[in-house]
């Protein structure tokens, strides 16, 4: 296995005005499962595929362990990609698939047999091996594909948006999949997603990315608790953080009548505009006359629990109910939160100014 380093890896297309990604620092843990999220266009797969060897490096370097692999071309960099087209040959069978990089490797039939036959037994399609692609389902394929790449025994796994091909039911299952065989096998991951849900359940740590640049590099529930920053704090969690506006003055944070709880430390550097984030579980429900009132536009019943979305004056507010909450569309309804629940942040700069 390996660590993975980029020391201000930069990625500069011809012809265009900057770079797609201007000049990446990160470090990955030997055995690490790595996911680069953000939306679509913010650099996460060219920076994979940098790692991949698969787009040049104009400035910076990457290392795998300790050899500088900047300017190795990929099948030197003893790294295994998994593409979300899953990348089959369709006139092969599963079996021959997966052994096929073994086979240009001159690797003896009886050594590839082994392999491949460990490879099915670990991803569950020992009596799929004489099958064609096309009679496979999306999940199965993308099984193929992961297990294509563990016969190689690689020191990194790449992983571009494996299962954006594969419905809802479909990648819930195959996201627990990978993060269990990754867990098992202990390979160094680097896993591209825009998922941020996805992001969350499999990751050991989750890089999130903008237009090319790190914004926070962290654990799932310390970017969860503690965003540092606007665009995090919007991006992480589903349904996403409440964002409202307030103004802050001589200490104290209103949303229109409303004084909003805040911690101390975010007291002292709170002037003018700042931007309130409130998670929509944090909220609870309080009589009316007290706390913000929120006009009921849509309830979505889930069972277990449900999700409110009104509006109070011209912000949006989300709240999480219990699923036996008798909330309907046009009530009123009042909220409040305690100040370990609040992040302030600065409107102009995105900065996070709460603990």
């Amino acid at each position: 296995m390996a660590t993975v380093s980029f020391r201000g890896a930069q990625r500069w297309y011809p012809n265009t005005d900057k770079p797609a990604v201007p000049g990446v620092d990160l470090e990955i843990k030997d055995g690490e499962f790595m996911v680069l999220v953000g939306p679509s266009g913010c650099g996460k797969s060219t920076t994979l595929r940098m790692l991949a060897g698969l787009e040049e490096v104009n400035r910076g370097q990457i290392f795998i362990g300790d050899r500088d692999v900047t300017h190795l071309p990929p099948k030197d960099r003893d790294i295994a990609m998994v593409f979300q087209n899953y990348a089959l040959y369709p006139h092969m069978t599963v079996a021959e698939n997966m052994a096929f990089a073994l086979k240009m490797a001159k690797v003896p039939a009886e050594e590839r047999r082994k392999a491949v036959e460990e490879a099915a037994r670990i991803l569950n399609l020992t009596e799929y091996l004489e099958r064609k692609p096309k009679a496979l389902s999306g999940g199965q394929r993308q099984r193929v594909a992961m297990g294509r790449a563990i016969v190689r025994k690689p020191q990194v796994f790449c992983m571009d948006e494996p299962l954006s091909n594969l419905d809802a039911k479909m990648r819930v299952q195959t996201r627990t999949d990978i993060a269990k065989l990754q867990a098992d096998l202990g390979v160094t991951t680097v896993y591209v997603t825009h998922d941020q849900v996805e992001a969350m359940t499999m990751g050991d740590r989750v890089a999130v990315m903008k237009e090319g640049v790190l914004q926070q590099v962290d654990s799932p529930l310390a970017l969860y608790d503690h965003p540092v920053n606007l665009f995090v704090a919007g991006f992480i969690g589903s349904p996403q953080m409440n964002l409202i506006g307030a103004v802050a003055s001589d200490g104290k944070v209103m949303i229109d009548d409303y004084e909003v709880p805040v911690d101390d430390k975010a007291k002292a550097s709170m002037h003018g505009k700042v931007t309130i984030g409130v998670r929509p579980e944090a909220w609870r429900m309080v009589p009316a006359g007290q706390g913000i009132p929120v006009d009921v536009s849509v309830v979505e019943e889930l069972g277990a629990d449900g999700f409110v979305y009104g509006t109070t004056g011209e912000n949006n507010i989300i709240v999480r109910i219990s699923g036996r909450d008798t909330v309907k569309r046009g009530d009123v309804i009042h909220l409040a939160t305690d100040a370990s629940n609040v992040h302030v942040f600065n409107t102009d700069t995105g900065e996070r100014l709460s603990l």
